[in-house]
């Protein structure tokens, strides 16, 4: 299996999804990824490029080790210095659907356990 083969598409993308993380925490955003970025890094056939990724405290929460492209969307994330102390404290689900739409929804981690 080639590794990482999404992590420069995603690199594109983080200047984008830095702005859409900032304002997620006043309401959830979507905007629309460019399917040939995606086709070009690799081509994923039937299973498509659809994924949720769960993060709490800059943490990823659900399974996302059947997905190279979420895998390495949290990657491109946490190298970015912005977004790696923005994610902290905070529960993001970023998610991509058939229509290649990235939705980032935001809430605050709360501090009663």
């Amino acid at each position: 299996m080639e590794e990482r083969k999404y992590l420069t598409t995603w690199r594109k993308y983080i200047p984008v999804i830095r702005l859409h993380l900032k304002r997620s925490l006043n309401e959830d955003q979507t905007f629309k990824l460019n399917i040939t970025d995606f086709e070009s890094a690799g081509d994923r056939g039937k299973s498509g490029y659809t994924f949720s990724l769960a993060m709490e405290n800059g943490k990823v929460t659900n399974n996302i080790s059947g997905s190279a492209v979420a895998r390495d969307l949290f990657e491109a994330l946490k190298n970015d210095d912005v977004i790696k102390d923005f994610i902290q404290d905070k529960n993001i689900k970023i998610s991509v659907g058939k229509t290649f739409m990235l939705s980032i929804k935001t809430t605050m981690v709360s501090s009663y356990k």
